[in-house]
């Protein structure tokens, strides 16, 4: 008896572990048009919770930007 329910909960584990799919929480990364008078800052403030240099970081990081210097009219993917 304890072998079948032993055997059927290792056959359940394995059959949900295998229907998993990620749940894509973060969700897509999203273009954004600078426009005048916008900086990074006011961008991650905006876009990102909590500290804005981290949002800052994520910014400069995707859009492999040297420095803070962006122009309106700029496209910038936002990272979740």
């Amino acid at each position: 008896m304890f072998a079948r329910a032993l055997a059927l909960l290792v056959l359940l584990a394995l059959v949900v572990a295998l229907a998993a799919q990620p749940s894509g929480s973060s969700g897509p990364e999203q273009v954004y048009v600078v426009k005048p008078y916008d900086t990074l800052w006011s961008i991650a403030v905006s876009h990102y919770a909590g500290d804005p240099r981290e949002g800052v970081w994520k910014i400069r990081d995707r859009n492999a930007l040297r420095d803070a210097l962006i122009r309106p009219g700029q496209r910038l993917v936002l990272p979740p």
